[in-house]
């Protein structure tokens, strides 16, 4: 549920420019359609979807055996963009990407955990989301006008669906690893069990099997916020504006679960916004307040409202062990790969002991499995922001596997 682009708003230092001999250097997205008439895409609702086009990014080189592919997995708004610099940014219209380096660039790149001088790394944009893969925003081949609410409701499941389409496309049969956080990591783990033989490994951090009620809930606010405003039109708002008001206090409350309690007394506190004493207004009176204020304005400039409202509502239905009637010991046990699990101590959204429950799973079935629980203050972010902590980890699993 976290928010990669953000994390990169607020966190330039100790990234590598193109020009460094750490960084894949420049970047351009790559589209491709995956589905068509002829070969739609099945959803879990039902639907058969198409056309459907999948923006994506590789960096470092495919082997000659097509044994070397990592997929990395982005959470809820993140996008293909993860590492690098993006080239095409203002020909895309993503000025929020100008000198910023892509999501995850700490991890991606030569000798980082994500090492593209060893993996060719692919990532590619959920479907539903408004970064170049087909979501709400786009027009419908049978009206030509953007599919709004028309758009089909999609699961974690749908994703992986479209993921291997992927795979098939870039001719690799088998990937060493699939590797997320947050929603990105319950995508490995759905890989892992929904596609054992197409896997030698999943790397799941800050993720857990299902979301707690705690975080459908907040889930839940979120999108009444955007649907109660006014300028929602029941989605139809491509011409006459977004519902703005509605989607910056659903980010605003979003943002709140990917901090930590420690990590909001050490930034802010009870800190005034203007000095030491109250002014005695009802608005923006302290720090964390103009900090939310300004989380939610900046997320409104690159984020799509319809998208915001399918993504969550896919990360809610997420729960690994559905099929197994919520036993997840028996949902893991098809399971063929290793796994590396990764949880950071102060994230509540998916705390660590649930993280915990899936090593758990996998030791009843006798799979192999690493299960690290990371100290940090970071919250559910730390995915993103322990880079130091976490990239000695990926590195060692990925060399065993």
């Amino acid at each position: 549920m976290t928010d990669p682009l953000n994390v990169c708003l607020e966190k330039t230092s100790g990234y590598d420019p193109p020009e460094s001999a750490y960084s894949v250097g420049w970047t351009q997205p790559k589209r491709v359609v995956l589905a068509d008439r002829d070969n739609p895409l099945p959803l879990d609702c039902g639907v058969n979807l198409y056309p459907v086009t999948v923006e994506y990014e590789t960096y470092g080189a495919l082997s000659k055996l097509k044994d070397n592919a990592v997929f990395i997995i982005h959470a809820l708004s993140g996008d293909a963009h993860a590492a690098g610099w993006d080239a095409d940014w203002e020909k895309d219209n993503r000025p929020w990407r100008r000198n910023r380096p892509g999501w995850w660039d700490q991890m991606i790149g030569p000798g980082k955990a994500f090492d593209t001088s060893r993996y060719f790394v692919v990532c590619a944009n959920l479907l539903g989301s408004c970064y170049g893969t087909t979501g709400p925003w786009e027009n419908d081949p049978l009206t030509g006008k953007p599919y709004a609410l028309n758009f089909p409701v999609i699961t974690v499941e749908d994703w992986v669906r479209l993921q291997v389409r992927l795979q098939d496309y870039l001719k690799i049969d088998q990937l060493v690893s699939v590797a997320g956080g947050s929603l990105g990591g319950q995508q490995a783990l759905a890989w892992a069990i929904n596609y054992p033989e197409r896997i030698r490994s999943a790397i799941v951090m800050a993720a857990s099997s299902r979301l707690t009620a705690q975080g459908l809930a907040f889930n839940a606010v979120g999108r009444q916020a955007i649907m109660n405003d006014p300028c929602f039109q029941n989605g139809n708002y491509y011409e006459s504006g977004p519902p703005a008001s509605g989607l910056e206090l659903a980010r605003m409350l979003g943002h709140i679960t990917y901090l930590s309690n420690q990590s909001m007394e050490g930034k802010f506190g009870r800190r005034f916004q203007n000095g030491s004493q109250p002014c005695y207004r009802l608005n923006n009176e302290f720090s964390v307040e103009s900090y939310l204020e300004h989380q939610g304005r900046a997320f409104v400039q690159r984020f799509d409202a319809n998208s915001y409202l399918y993504l969550t509502r896919a990360m809610d239905y997420f729960d690994a062990a559905a099929s197994t009637g919520g036993d997840l010991a028996k949902a893991c046990a098809a399971i063929e790969s290793r796994l590396l699990l990764i949880a950071y101590s102060s994230d509540w959204l998916y705390p660590p002991r649930d993280t915990r429950a899936i090593a758990r799973a996998m030791l009843a079935n006798d799979k192999p499995v690493s299960f690290i629980e990371i100290p940090s203050d970071y919250g559910h972010d730390a995915f993103l922001l322990e880079t130091g902590q976490t990239t000695p980890l990926v590195e060692s699993f990925l060399k065993k596997v």
